[in-house]
């Protein structure tokens, strides 16, 4: 079979593009974290993300158990899929997969990072670092039957470009998941206010929308200082990286829009109070 291998970091979202990939390059069977999936179905294998602990997880993703192997081995034999991609935090570890599957050597090599941008890479760790949530690429029900009970819900529909359903998510929360992080509404507008408060041609901001998902973009209405309007544009530009800078060191997220909006000019630097604000955060 011609095998390939789809890597990168854990939770920059492999396994939520891993069906869209596969349907481009025509791969009908998948081996990711521990299972055998063919055609969106479980046919063999037990998912890394219902052990116990991260080092358990670990070991079966990567078939340290023989009896594993052998299960996933006799329905690959008895399947015999033409194409067969192979889903890792690395190559490396695609190539011990496969290397444990004896499926042979893998000659296509595929990175998340080739289609996902570094702003939606960041925001899928966000969203397993605050909500505790990983993809699995089979549907609902096939957890459902073949798993243990555990916390399970609905993952997304998948399309083609041709808008043709082309797989089905599950999304799960492992026991294994470290201590989730809790931020609120106003740790995200008192991030983006400090930048202001500290700008030297801020006067106020009379406004401030932001809205969390699906990637960060907030809209203010500034007043600006009279006294530095040479290179204005250069300056708010200076601003607006500042802003995602700031945002991305304590939230590791960057913004995908920063759309700011010069009310009006004035020559005295006034207290920073945000007198109206909207705060979107939910999916």
């Amino acid at each position: 079979m011609n095998v390939y291998s789809f890597s990168g970091p854990s939770g920059t979202g492999k396994s939520s593009f891993a069906l869209e990939l596969a349907h481009q390059l025509e791969i009908d069977a998948i081996i990711d974290d521990g299972l055998f999936i063919m055609n969106g179905c479980r046919k063999a294998g037990t998912s890394a993300k219902f052990e116990k602990s991260a080092f358990k997880a670990v070991k079966r993703a990567i078939f340290s158990d023989d009896a594993h192997v052998e299960e996933v081995r006799v329905a690959l034999q008895e399947v015999q899929p033409e194409k067969l991609m192979i889903i890792g935090t690395s190559d490396r570890m695609t190539i011990r997969i496969a290397e444990r599957l004896g499926v042979g050597e893998i000659e296509h090599f595929y990175h998340i990072d080739e289609y996902r941008t570094s702003k939606q890479m960041k925001m899928a760790k966000f969203i397993r670092k605050t909500e505790g949530k990983h993809i699995m690429p089979v549907p609902f029900v096939e957890v459902q039957q073949n798993f243990f009970k555990r916390l399970v819900m609905k993952g997304f529909e998948i399309f083609s470009t041709k808008k043709e359903k082309i797989g089905e998510t599950t999304i799960v929360q492992p026991d294994f998941h470290e201590d989730l992080l809790v931020y609120k509404t106003k740790d995200f507008t008192q991030s983006i206010r400090q930048v202001c408060e500290d700008s030297p041609y801020i006067m106020d901001v009379t406004k401030l929308q932001f809205t969390l998902y699906p990637l960060p973009i907030t809209k203010l209405v500034l007043v600006y200082s009279s006294d530095e309007t040479e290179h204005m544009d250069e300056k708010l530009y200076m601003l607006q990286q500042q802003i995602n800078q700031a945002f991305d060191e304590q939230f590791e997220i960057e913004f995908d829009t920063i759309d700011l909006q010069v009310e009006h000019l004035a020559s005295q630097k006034k207290p920073l109070k945000i007198k109206k604000q909207a705060a979107v955060v939910e999916h």
